[in-house]
């Protein structure tokens, strides 16, 4: 029941997605920005980890495609609630779980999709990594994309419009890029900031990316990135499920 639920209703945004390629390529823009015009301007600077710039950059651009993504994925359930979907589907037996999981897995899908583009990209302009540090990245995007959506659908749920759902997004999405590290590693920053820093999960992945990215699987940072990873996705799981189950009860 439920992997039939989630297949399909998995199928219909993805099929909704498809009819849109602007959606498709649109999300990757920003990292891609990034990564032609600032990614050159770190090349040769001591950035205070192993590796080069771009097994710097690239990680932390990674992450931002999931961050700011699948955050805003909420946009779409506030639609769906104005025009009367959920309100249909009060009706049908289908898995509550399943109306979650079926968003989620297409978003982590269509972010995983604009991750290859941008390290296709970072392969043209210099980027040297292994293959399995790039199929981890991939790993850590898809959870972190999976979870982040879940918890914008939660907000998106709660509050009544976009003109609140926008604002808060950006209230909670900046700072955490800024004291995750994504743009620059936090070593650089003095010791308050850095300390503050270890109090965001954002910060436990995009370390742990940047260690895969350099060959290094069996560290320490490695694992705090993977019991963030999955910490988060629980959290966003159950409070998912429970709060889908509320709206649609």
């Amino acid at each position: 029941m439920l992997v039939h639920d989630t297949a399909v209703l998995f199928g219909r945004y993805v099929r909704q997605t498809l009819r849109s390629p602007f959606q498709i390529f649109f999300g990757a823009l920003m990292p891609l920005l990034y990564l032609f015009f600032f990614g050159p301007l770190l090349t040769g600077l001591p950035l205070g980890r192993a590796g080069d710039s771009w097994q710097v950059l690239v990680p932390g651009l990674l992450l931002q495609l999931g961050l700011f993504g699948a955050s805003f994925a909420g946009f779409a359930v506030i639609m769906e609630k104005n025009w009367g979907v959920l309100e249909r589907m009060r009706v049908t037996p289908v898995s509550r779980l399943a109306l979650l999981l079926g968003r989620t897995l297409r978003d982590a899908a269509l972010f995983l999709f604009q991750a290859v583009l941008l390290v296709l990209a970072a392969l043209l302009m210099g980027l040297r990594a292994p293959l399995a540090g790039i199929l981890i990245g991939f790993g850590f995007v898809a959870l972190l994309t999976f979870s982040l959506a879940s918890l914008s659908y939660v907000l998106a749920l709660r509050l009544p419009s976009p003109q609140e759902f926008g604002p808060a997004i950006n209230t909670l999405a900046m700072p955490s890029m800024l004291l995750s590290g994504l743009m620059l590693p936090m070593a650089l920053a003095p010791g308050w900031l850095d300390v503050l820093s270890h109090f965001m999960p954002f910060r436990y992945l995009v370390d742990a990316v940047r260690d895969a990215y350099v060959g290094h699987y069996a560290t320490a940072t490695m694992l705090y990135g993977v019991l963030a990873a999955a910490a988060l996705t629980a959290l966003a799981v159950t409070v998912g499920t429970r709060t889908f189950r509320g709206a649609q009860a």
